[in-house]
């Protein structure tokens, strides 16, 4: 399709909202709320039982109204309609990107050149749901007779962080006499830790990569098939013990898998949004597969809310625009994501891969130089822990940093007043953050003049609050969604290619060689800059 010819900054939505923050940025959200009883129900939005109260932004009825503005002049329904439809719109690799057809229904038709992708995506899903179905069960035997009880996943990027954090949030429903790792880092630690106190007779590897060439995942593979026949002995025992996620039948053959237990995916799958392929393979064995239908049922739910409603009701274009806003007008440079929900630690780091590796481009479709600014940095930690940490920072340090809270009305684990508690937090932060403390009330507080200062809380500071009834599969795909949609929007705003990642390439290609010259026998003749020079030898001297 054709892009957007009119540049960001040109744009009208762009040029009023750039005079709308001049006005804004004095205005302090206590004036804001004083000026509207009814602000704290009105500014909000609910779609599938997620409900999203963005109140307190340092926003008016105007800002929202110039936001959705810009999403309009940017194309954004026809752009999220050529993603729903396997447009090629990952262009600098001329692909389709359709995460969402993992998790449409069967009945759903979606083609990319000429042909119906959804029925392909029903039928690896119908074989990785037998194969969980027979670890699960037990069925499924190790190469000694004995069934497998733990299930250790090695990926990397993508094919680690999408299942690791499944697995995290998900841990409620697993199945508790199987152990799960994740194996992604090649600093050997990682896998030494991983299988420390595992039995190789009961302990099945799934290798996800797609081209079975990733150099960190099949060094990582290749030392878990050494650690395996260390005592099985067997090289028959690969193909019980090893299944790939992969589509290069030739190697995965050649490394002794079954091609029979390879599970494929597709190249208009990005490696971040893949967890509901074949790659959530670990994620489908923990929870069974009817669980993971149901998952995949929370995330159709977003994507079908997002293709279908207009941007002032849609969560992840309000999510979306909202980081617009702050990024580009407020030079606040990050995003915090705070879940009051202990399974959702994970959330955090898998949300830095989605959305810093779709928006950390520096050019638009066309391979102009923008001249704004794109990809906020994403970050946090589950609370209360984080209180306890950064938030003294978001609280009372210099930069503003927007902030998502996500809570739940019900916990999955009632103990006494612990989840009351939770959520106490959660409301009064967003409270805190928004109205802070004025000299006036510290000083009536009884607090000397001298202590005044640094008792104030400046207040001003925005968040959105995300509620749902209580974390389960299809909620947690509902998440996740939200969250992918939200930078979709940002893409289609910032005029980028939100799926390519060429930024990985440059440092893989560098340590491929300088590899080389840290393994050779012989002094290797160095080509590099004084510093790499300096330290490769320092390296070599002291290995």
């Amino acid at each position: 399709m054709e892009t957007k010819t009119i540049a960001l900054v040109d744009r009208p939505a762009w040029k009023a909202l750039k005079a709308h923050a001049d006005e804004i940025r004095g205005r302090h959200m206590r004036e804001l709320f004083a000026e509207d009883a009814s602000r704290g129900e009105r500014m909000t939005a609910e779609a599938e039982g997620i409900f999203l109260d963005y109140s307190k932004n340092r926003v008016t009825d105007e800002t929202l109204k110039l936001l959705v503005q810009l999403a309009k002049e940017s194309g954004l329904r026809a752009r999220a309609e050529a993603m729903f439809t396997g447009e090629k719109i990952n262009i600098t690799e001329n692909r389709a990107v359709l995460h969402v057809a993992l998790r449409a229904p069967k009945t759903e038709k979606i083609f990319v050149d000429g042909e119906d992708v959804v029925p392909g995506v029903h039928e690896v899903l119908d074989k990785m749901a037998a194969f969980a179905d027979r670890i699960r069960s037990g069925e499924w035997k190790g190469h000694t007779g004995k069934r497998i009880r733990n299930v250790v996943n090695i990926g990397i990027g993508g094919s680690d962080l999408g299942p690791v954090m499944a697995y995290e949030a998900l841990k409620h429903y697993s199945q508790r006499d199987l152990t799960f790792r994740f194996v992604s880092n090649v600093d050997g630690t990682d896998f030494a830790e991983a299988v420390q106190d595992l039995d190789p007779e009961e302990t099945l590897f799934l290798v996800a990569s797609k081209t079975f060439t990733t150099l960190e995942t099949m060094t990582n593979a290749h030392t878990a098939r050494d650690w395996s026949l260390a005592k099985l002995k067997d090289e028959k025992a690969v193909a019980k013990h090893f299944v790939a996620i992969s589509t290069n039948a030739k190697e995965v053959s050649k490394f002794g898998i079954d091609t029979a237990n390879m599970f494929g995916f597709w190249d208009w799958v990005g490696g971040r949004y893949s967890m509901d392929s074949a790659i959530g393979l670990s994620t489908m064995i923990a929870i069974g597969p009817k669980q993971f239908r149901e998952m995949l049922e929370g995330f159709h739910a977003m994507d079908v809310h997002f293709r279908t409603t207009p941007p002032e009701k849609n969560l992840p274009a309000l999510l979306g625009l909202l980081t617009i806003w702050y990024t580009e007008f407020f030079d606040a440079q990050t995003q915090a994501v705070l879940p009051y929900e202990q399974y959702l630690k994970r959330f955090p780091a898998y949300l830095q891969q989605l959305t810093m590796e779709s928006n950390g481009k520096h050019v638009t479709l066309d391979g102009t130089h923008v001249d704004y600014q794109t990809g906020a940095i994403y970050w946090g930690e589950p609370g209360t822990n984080g209180q306890h940490s950064f938030y003294q920072l978001i609280h009372q340090g210099t930069r503003l940093i927007p902030c998502d809270f996500i809570g739940f009305y019900k916990t999955l684990n009632p103990l006494g007043r612990h989840h009351d508690m939770l959520m106490a937090n959660v409301f009064a932060q967003a409270e805190a953050l928004a109205f802070g403390k004025t000299a006036k009330q510290v000083k009536a507080e009884g607090t000397p003049d001298w202590l005044v200062p640094h008792r104030v809380f400046e207040g001003n500071r925005p968040s959105n609050t995300i509620l749902a009834e209580k974390l389960t599969p299809a909620v947690l795909g509902k998440l996740i969604a939200l969250y992918e949609h939200a930078v979709f929007t940002q893409g289609v705003v910032w005029n980028i290619d939100s799926f390519d990642q060429w930024g990985v390439e440059l440092g893989k290609v560098l340590a491929t060689k300088i590899l080389g010259e840290l393994e050779s026998k012989d002094e290797p003749k160095l080509e590099h800059d004084s510093s790499t020079t300096s330290l490769i030898k320092r390296y070599r001297k002291n290995k």
